[in-house]
């Protein structure tokens, strides 16, 4: 094969029949893209996910069944041929009502993994089945042959050269004459349970295929033409980004643009893999690269913001002086896994914000065990609704005045546990999420828009 493409489809680029024919244009459009991650048609996963957290009612159980069932059809009747495909969903949809049945008795991770992973074994039919009828060589190919993971059910860690063993035997064969179109955010472990890479997962198992495939470039195509300087939603100036390098757009995943998964970006960093991110409604808008180097670093790059945090304070006046404190903090936390995302300190306490990253969604909570074990050790503190905003950049801890400029423009918000220098592409603090979008506007206006 000459040059090898991995293009992914988020949910609301399979939303509908429409959407899945215009996937299907860019795919034929471009001749090097063997393979196609796709993602459960829009709004199911959520759908699946209300399932898997229990619903004890079996009318309100059989409406959530119905309303999933209703997506599929819609696609089901706008094809020609769809016997066969049909046959396949409604096996699916029966899985899915039993294992809801189940869920409504008792909830656990490996059930949720195994029922929000039927949307995407869904999607990935009607898609495939679409690609035929216009006489494209499809055909849909089960990932949990090849995406091997370990069993942490919901937010699963890929076992990466287990992976790319399975892919050259089984995927890169079939890429040869067809066009393979796979699931993404779904794998298996060793004992063939279904599992997943946690939310947003899709577009980082579309990283671990192509990684595992060595292909040449990875194109992401969601429901918005690349990268923005903000979210237009919240600024309306707010422009598009050409090209980025993988650090900002990293960072700026970190921080909550919405845009990629965090972790997305790791496999292909690993292989120098180029990351395309653009519109399937709009693909003649363009979008954004993502390279490893690129030729132009601005001091500002873009404004992310990521609500749904949780601060945990601590203090303690044992803390004063003493050696050992934070490290008895962070054996607490490890001991339960609770992952912890920013950090500051000062002589008797510490601040720290906890990350999300689970399937299940929602403001982080410090469990109860790990939250009585810190208070042997000190106070614990602990808040909600807080927004973390961060604005990414270039070598900023070099560059003189800049911190003037944003505090200065923030001069009337409030903010909280800033944090800064630990990275050159990043200075980030807290605000209430009240003020957040406000504060994101002011700033997009100062350091963007002049």
């Amino acid at each position: 094969m000459s040059s090898f493409n991995v293009a992914k489809f988020g949910g609301t680029s399979v939303a509908n029949f429409e959407a899945m024919s215009r996937c299907a244009t860019i795919i034929e459009n471009n001749p090097s893209t063997r393979l196609v991650v796709s993602s459960a048609c829009s709004g199911v996963t959520n759908l699946l996910v209300e399932l898997a957290n229990g619903v004890p009612e079996q009318q309100a159980r059989n409406q959530i069944l119905i309303h999933i069932a209703d997506i599929h059809e819609a696609i089901l009747t706008q094809l020609k041929d769809s016997a066969e495909t049909s046959k396949n969903i409604h096996a699916i949809l029966d899985t899915v009502a039993n294992l809801a049945e189940a869920a409504s008795i008792q909830a656990t991770d490996k059930l949720t993994d195994h029922l929000v992973a039927c949307g995407e074994l869904m999607s990935t039919h009607l898609l495939a089945q679409l690609m035929r009828e216009r006489g494209i060589n499809a055909v849909r190919f089960d990932i949990r042959q090849v995406l091997r993971t370990d069993n942490t059910f919901g937010q699963a860690e890929p076992d990466v050269e287990e992976t790319a063993k399975l892919a050259q035997q089984h995927l890169m064969p079939l890429c040869q004459d067809s066009v393979v179109i796979t699931q993404g955010f779904i794998g298996s472990d060793a004992q063939d349970n279904t599992t997943t890479l946690g939310r947003g997962g899709s577009d980082y198992s579309a990283a671990l295929i192509a990684e595992a495939v060595k292909a040449e470039g990875l194109e992401i195509w969601t429901d918005v033409p690349g990268i923005y300087t903000t979210d237009p939603r919240i600024a309306e100036k707010a422009s598009p980004i050409p090209e980025i390098s993988f650090s900002e757009a990293s960072e700026m995943a970190n921080f909550g643009a919405k845009i990629l998964h965090p972790s997305t970006l790791v496999p292909a960093l690993r292989h120098d893999i180029p990351v395309f991110v653009g519109s399937s409604k709009e693909p003649e808008k363009g979008g954004t690269w993502i390279r490893h180097q690129v030729q132009s670093s601005p001091l500002f790059r873009a404004l992310a913001l990521r609500c749904n945090q949780t601060m945990v304070t601590l203090h303690s006046a044992n803390m004063f002086h003493a050696y050992g404190f934070l490290a008895k903090v962070f054996e607490i936390l490890a001991k339960h896994k609770v992952s912890v995302d920013l950090i500051t300190t000062s002589e008797i306490s510490v601040s720290l914000t906890l990350d999300q990253t689970g399937t299940s969604g929602g403001a982080p909570q410090l469990p109860a065990e790990a939250r009585k074990e810190l208070e042997a050790l000190c106070t614990v503190e602990i808040e909600h609704n807080l927004c973390l905003v961060a604005l990414i950049g270039n070598n900023m801890s070099e560059s003189r005045g800049y911190a003037k400029q944003v505090f200065g423009t923030l001069e009337d918000f409030n903010l909280r546990m800033i944090c800064y220098g630990a990275s050159p592409h990043n200075l980030c603090f807290l605000l209430h999420e009240s003020v957040s979008r406000q504060a994101i506007q002011k700033l997009h206006q100062e350091l963007f828009e002049h």
